[in-house]
Parts: structure tokens; C-alpha cells; sequence
């Protein structure tokens, strides 16, 4: 199943979608978590402490964060949870960089592991994490239903998945405030403070594309995943989806 997102590029160039995802998020890492806070005034904070919460019902021990960009979901995971073993993958060397300096601050570079890694294509055996993660990552992937089929593989049975993820939201109270914030605003600001004229063009356009609600359960379906759920938040800008490997 083809996701729509997939068709959405950063650059419009003849490079994968991968390739230049790789290249934009290098570019814009320096001001990755100035930009998220600003554009979603720091509630994006408040939404992986909310997945978080779910997740730590499962009580996973090893846990993979894919996408796991400036390591905000990953150090969180550490601190709540206190998993056994935590690694975080991610395209982008110059994201990986900003996370493994976190880690150093925090004290936790012997707990938390992060590496460059292709989502798509994931060095770890079969059935290794009770719990994988992806927070504001799956609408970047090249094929959303290999990286599914590829978490699933990676995940041990009875593991959990949890996808957080940018959505439109759906109340026509709030959609005509919501495009334009997005649609103008945010490139407007994202041009000035990233110096990278795409790069945040690009989100408000692969958001819409993405698929949300009971179209992205379906694809986690049909990559073998059960007991497939999803939460919107905060008028719906946000979706939480968990899903289980039997």
C-alpha cells in the first residue's frame, strides 16, 4: 500500500526521497529544536510525554527509537522507563551529532546509544526490541510499508509500536487557523531561522500527505501488526498510534 507521502520531497530534485530527507535534516539540524519548540509553542514536549506514559504500561526492556533525529524521545524514554538498553537511528549524521552531545550532558552516553541507520533497512536480527518508537518520522520514510514491515520484524512478539505523528486536524473551526499558521507562518520563520528555503515547506506538505487515522492503522495492519489504535491530541495537529506484534 502506497502512502501519499512518499511522493512529497524536500527538493523536487532526481535524488531518493531518502537521500534528500538525509540532506535536509543535516542542513536544519543545528536548528532542529529551536524550530520544534517555536512552531509548536513546546507542546510537542508534552505529546511524546504522553506516549510515553501509554508505552511504560508494556514495561519494555530494549527499546529502538527509529527517526530518532536530536534524541529528545530517546533521553525521555531513558529517564521515565529506564530500559535496559535504548538505541536511537537516525538518516541524518548531523542530527545523530546534536544527540550524542545530549546524551554526554545528561551523563547517560554509556545508556542511550545512537547511530546513523536506514529505516528501511535495519542491522538488527530478528524479533530484538520489546518496544520501538517514531516520533515525527514515518511521513519522511521513502516506503512507509517497508519501514512497517521492517519495525515488525525487528520487534519480538508481544512488543509494542508506538508512532507519533503530525496530523491535520479535522474540526473546520480549527483547519482554516491551522493552514495558515502552517502554510505561511512556519516557512516564513523556518526560512529565516534554518536558512533552508525548503525545509519547512516541505513539513506542512508531507503532514497533509501522510496517511492518518484509520489509513495509517491499515498500512500497520498489513505489515502483520495487531491491535492497531490510534489517539488524536490537541484538536487533532498530533496522532499517537500503538499497535502490537503477535
Amino acid at each position: 500500500m502506497e502512502c501519499g507521502a512518499e511522493k512529497i520531497n524536500p527538493y523536487n530534485d532526481t535524488d531518493s526521497k531518502t537521500a534528500q530527507v538525509e540532506q535536509m535534516f543535516d542542513s536544519i539540524a543545528p536548528a532542529y529544536d529551536f524550530m520544534n519548540r517555536a512552531m509548536t509553542f513546546g507542546i510537542d514536549k508534552l505529546w511524546r510525554a504522553k506516549a510515553v506514559r501509554m508505552l511504560a504500561k508494556s514495561a519494555p526492556k530494549r527499546i529502538l527509537d527509529i527517526a530518532t533525529g536530536t534524541g529528545d524521545l530517546a533521553l525521555l524514554l531513558r529517564r521515565k522507563l529506564k530500559p535496559q538498553s535504548i538505541i536511537g537511528v537516525d538518516l541524518s549524521q548531523g542530527m545523530i551529532a546534536i544527540a550524542q552531545q545530549k546524551a554526554l550532558k545528561a551523563g547517560v552516553a554509556d545508556e542511550v546509544t545512537f547511530e546513523r541507520g536506514d529505516c528501511l533497512n535495519l542491522r538488527f536480527a530478528d524479533n530484538s526490541f520489546d518496544a520501538i518508537t517514531v516520533a515525527y518520522g514515518v511521513r519522511n520514510f521513502e516506503h512507509l510499508d517497508r519501514g512497517y514491515a521492517e519495525m515488525h520484524r525487528v520487534l519480538a512478539p508481544g512488543g509494542r509500536l508506538c508512532v507519533i505523528e503530525l496530523s491535520t486536524p479535522t474540526n473546520r473551526l480549527v483547519q482554516p487557523l491551522y493552514n495558515f499558521y502552517t502554510r505561511r507562518i512556519i516557512p516564513f520563520v523556518g526560512r529565516g531561522i534554518s536558512n533552508d528555503p525548503r525545509a519547512y515547506t516541505y513539513l506542512p506538505e508531507s503532514i497533509a500527505a501522510v496517511a492518518q487515522g484509520n489509513d495509517m492503522l491499515e498500512l500497520m495492519r498489513s505489515a502483520g501488526f495487531d491491535e492497531c489504535s490510534f489517539t488524536p491530541l490537541t484538536f487533532g495537529v498530533c496522532t499517537i498510534y500503538f499497535a502490537t506484534k503477535r
